[in-house]
């Protein structure tokens, strides 16, 4: 099952463009260390091609096992990544505004590995994977940057990851 933020949530409520919320995108990016690597002027191109939604509280954003297309970026309030584990929901992280949720689903478009719920009225900045398409043969350069910020947070994820997994792994003789 496909589903985008309308979808999941029926009082998700879509605010148009990112490109419209320009200094609040840009105020909320700039503290994160991913988006060094974007300009100013290469994050405000960015925000032309995200569409903004507002969500309530308790609000799911993604669900885990649905076809996925998309990525997003929290802009205000506050969120959890949720991961199904033994029939029980755990949390992977909490996210803060600035922070990028569903970034492998609109690399890869495999299914969402974990689902996304709001922890207080929230706006979401979203990136779908044909506008994702449509910026790289636009603004390759900038595209570009914003894959190596990808494969960068990617990277640090996996790093923390494997750490929290196998923490004697640091310990051990190379």
């Amino acid at each position: 099952m496909n589903s985008t933020f309308a979808e999941l949530e029926p009082n998700a409520e879509p605010l148009g463009p990112a490109s419209g919320f320009l200094n609040e995108f840009i105020e909320a990016l700039s503290p994160q260390a991913p988006f060094e690597l974007l300009s100013a002027e290469e994050t405000a191109l960015l925000s032309q091609y995200m569409e903004c939604f507002g969500v309530p509280r308790h609000a799911t954003v993604l669900r885990e096992g649905d076809d996925g297309d998309s990525m997003a970026i929290l802009l205000t309030g506050a969120a959890v990544i949720l991961k199904s584990h033994h029939g029980r929901q755990k949390v992977v992280s909490v996210l803060k505004p600035g922070e990028m949720l569903g970034e492998m689903s609109l690399i890869d478009g495999q299914t969402r590995f974990a689902s996304c719920v709001t922890t207080e009225p929230s706006d979401f900045a979203v990136l779908t994977n044909a506008r994702f398409k449509q910026m790289l043969d636009d603004h390759p350069q900038m595209g570009s940057k914003f894959l190596l910020m990808l494969l960068g947070l990617t990277t640090m994820r996996l790093r923390i990851a494997t750490t929290l997994m196998l923490p004697d792994l640091l310990d051990g003789p190379f």
